[in-house]
């Protein structure tokens, strides 16, 4: 392995300011000394686990909006994010940071895109000062205000109400179940207030009743009592309807507000539909009467957003002109990173990850801020080759503008664009936190670096492909932009669903899981962390950890837990002290009386084969298959060493993994049956060029083992390698939607029309990206 170039980084330092990191400790970095040059782009390269995260948002990011929070009031800075200082001696010269990471945006049913970049907000001010005829000022065009929003529906656009189908069944008495809804159930003290009643016969098929009777059941009648028997003994109370306890007790009530158990259980019996007043516009009359142009509001936001660039256009109003104007400007920067497809009115629940990490981006391109730090973690997950190019073009003005932009990467075609790289390794966890490589890509390229080594050879497509041992259809699939697509899904073999964004992947794999429900599904949700999650809990090895523990020490298993009898008093099982302290920044501490351990002195005492359980936290998990003979833990331990996670502790916090590690060991959690359907969403996120070959192999081998897979993915590193390649396009939005090849990735290489041949074709020949369309 070659050092890094210390030439370029003296000349860096001679001609630009630098921001100057100084014995770095954060997470897994081993005293780190960097000096990273401003007004420049720089990207951060290294495997997953390398420690490029730990210091580019847990050690400059973090320290920059500490600082920044502290040129605040101490009455602005109690109700702001708090901060601790990171782990190093010294960061000078930052500047304020802007950080777009790899969390997703989330947001509600009333979160759109149109609300997400304000630019709906601009459409309101449009057709409140320009359509006829006027509803009133911009709020009354709001579907979250009031003054705006359908009565019907609350401004959602759709109505959920219970499904009284699944809830009764007419041909049970109430008596004999006929309440399929377990709290409201026979037997159940609230279902009494049915069997009990005098007015209703118990013993009569619900489908029975007359409408008198229907009605009482539903709604009751004022001034109707009825017995009842429970814990506190027997007592009358007012009767209410079945509909309407069911009304009050979950819709009237904020479900976020019920434990997840009760969450499912009531989505099993709703029904959900498009509000029938509005049609799903989400507002009210008056302001779906309001046209601009002979289009409503409703029109508008349905629209892509080129094909609204266009209308908008198409305004001379002297008056509108400018607002619509303002309006074009928001909307090309959508379209300007690829997005163009995407209507205002989608619900940002439903973006993908890659999509809703440029809409994050969106919302800086308009800013005329300069000399800021611009952060992101990995922006070209979840895009295809062809989008990275409109994603590197973002970053490029971004920084011609005066900013310093610091990127997390994996993708070669952001890491050419760089001004300056540093590489992190020489590998994952224990064995990385340091800087192998400081200096241009060209440089990189011929380092001798795990990432240089990638980074200087050609992709090759697999010649002999296995043979469909059967096959597995979706037929006239026509969910979101499909048209009416019927597609052949060969089993036993590798298969890539591809195609740009936008172009009908992943509405054609739901498609898919909703015909075959026995598919295993591995998505990009999050798993789910917390302070006290660790690889081993989230395994499920925990459990027969302390077991066997109690086996051997005659003690019970709890006492083995750091979240029940076994954790030490003074930290509550944390291992750390967190200090909150009022006005000033917190501090976290080593708890004194563990030393970190998490458990107290009694529990460490207890031993397995020489190891307390505190040891058994701290091995690997290349370690732990050394020391466990139980099947059930090595199976799982065994799992984690398929998806390349060897080096991670038993008891690491999994809050402190990358997003690539976070993806694999959920992966790892599904790796366990034998003939099985699996299908993955982009299970390359987060994952270095070194790790993508590692995941190829875990993938044959799930093949060869009998499974079928199925993956949806942009990396052509796994396109090149499938058995079968599926990609839609031509492109996104409605110029999507259909199947433009199928085969395999031989035949992709001479497919016409195909945006992923065409990238995979510069791909295998060395002659990089495509040109942008």
């Amino acid at each position: 392995m070659t050092a890094y170039t210390t030439e370029h980084a003296h000349d860096i330092a001679r001609t630009h300011d630098v921001i100057t990191l100084t014995g770095a400790r954060e997470n897994n970095l081993r005293d780190v000394t960097l000096r990273i040059p401003k007004g420049r782009l720089t990207v951060f390269t290294g495997l997953s686990g390398s420690g490029k995260s730990s210091i580019v948002l847990d050690t400059i990011a973090v320290e920059s909006q500490r600082q920044l929070n502290e040129t605040f009031t101490w009455f602005v800075r109690n109700r702001l994010p708090k901060y601790e200082r990171p782990h190093a001696d010294a960061i000078e010269d930052l500047s304020p940071a802007i950080v777009v990471d790899q969390r997703p945006i989330g947001g509600h049913s009333r979160s759109t895109v149109g609300t997400m970049t304000d630019v709906y907000s601009v459409i309101r001010v449009l057709f409140s000062r320009h359509g006829t005829p006027s509803a009133g000022p911009a709020t009354a065009y709001s579907f979250n205000d009031p003054s705006g929003m359908c009565p019907e529906c609350d401004g959602l656009g759709r109505t959920v109400r219970p499904d009284w189908d699944r809830i009764l069944d007419p041909e049970r008495s109430l008596a004999d179940g006929a309440v399929r809804f377990p709290p409201f159930a026979a037997g159940t003290w609230q279902g009494q207030a049915y069997t009990n009643n005098d007015e209703l016969d118990p013993h009569k098929p619900v489908g029975r009743f007359t409408a008198a009777e229907r009605e009482f059941l539903m709604r009751g009648r004022p001034g109707s009592q009825v017995t009842v028997n429970g814990s506190g003994g027997t007592w009358t109370t007012e009767y209410e309807g079945l509909a309407d306890r069911f009304e009050r007790l979950y819709l009237k009530r904020d479900l976020s507000a019920m434990s997840q158990k009760t969450r499912d259980l009531v989505r099993q019996f709703l029904a959900e539909g498009t509000c029938p007043a509005c049609h799903g516009a989400r507002l009210n009359a008056a302001a779906l009467a309001t046209r601009v142009n002979g289009l409503s509001i409703a029109d508008c936001v349905r629209m892509q957003v080129t094909d609204l660039i266009t209308v908008l256009k198409e305004i001379d109003d002297p008056v509108a002109r400018p607002i619509a104007s303002a309006a074009i400007a928001a909307l090309e920067r959508i379209e300007a990173i690829g997005l163009g497809y995407l209507s205002l009115d989608r619900e940002t629940s439903t973006l993908s990850g890659g999509e809703g990490q440029r809409l994050k981006t969106v919302r800086h391109l308009g800013s005329s801020l300069t000399g800021m730090t611009y952060i992101f973690d990995e922006p070209s997950v979840g895009l295809h080759p062809r989008d990275v190019g409109r994603l590197g073009d973002l970053l490029l003005r971004l920084r011609d503008k005066g900013n310093t932009v610091l990127v997390v990467e994996h993708d070669p075609d952001v890491i050419a664009l760089a001004d300056h790289v540093v590489d992190m390794g020489p590998g994952a966890g224990a064995e990385g936190g340091r800087v192998v490589f400081e200096g241009t890509p060209a440089e990189l390229a011929a380092s001798g670096t795990a990432t240089g080594r990638c980074l200087g050879r050609r992709t090759a497509v697999k010649e002999e492909v296995r043979e469909a041992a059967g096959e597995l259809w979706v037929r006239d699939a026509g969910r979101h932009n499909l048209r009416d697509v019927t597609v052949r899904f060969p089993t036993g073999v590798l298969t890539a669903v591809t195609g740009v964004a936008g172009s009908g992947k992943s509405s054609l794999v739901r498609e898919f899981t909703a015909a075959h429900p026995e598919a295993v599904v591995v998505d990009q949700s999050s798993i789910g962390i917390s302070a006290r999650s660790t690889p081993a809990t989230y395994l499920g090895i925990m459990d027969t950890v302390r077991r066997i523990f109690a086996r051997r020490t005659g003690r019970e298993p709890g006492l083995f837990s750091f979240n029940s009898g076994g954790a030490c008093a003074t930290c509550e099982g944390r291992g750390i002290i967190y200090t909150d302290l009022a006005f000033m920044d917190p501090v976290t501490t080593t708890c004194h009386d563990c030393e970190g351990r998490r458990f107290r002195d009694e529990v460490l005492r207890l031993t397995v084969r020489g190891r307390s359980i505190a040891e058994i936290l701290k091995m690997t998990a290349e370690q732990a298959l050394d020391f466990f003979d139980d099947p059930g833990v090595r199976r799982r331990l065994r799992a984690l060493r398929d998806v390349g996670l060897t080096y991670l502790t038993l008891g690491q916090p999994l809050s402190t993994l990358s997003g690539g590690e976070r993806q694999r060991i959920k992966l790892a959690t599904r790796l366990h049956r034998t003939g099985a359907v699996y299908v993955l969403d982009e299970p390359t996120t987060g994952l270095h060029m070194a790790d993508v070959d590692g995941l190829v192999a875990l993938l044959d081998r799930l093949v060869d083992a009998g499974n079928t897979v199925i993956v949806v993915e942009h990396h052509l590193e796994v396109v090149a390698r499938a058995d079968w390649v599926i990609d839609l396009g031509p492109d996104g939005g409605k110029d999507g939607g259909r199947v433009v090849f199928e085969g395999t990735p031989r035949a992709l290489l001479a497919a016409d029309g195909s945006i992923t041949g065409e990238h995979l074709r510069r791909a295998v020949t060395g002659a990089g990206p495509a040109p942008r369309r």
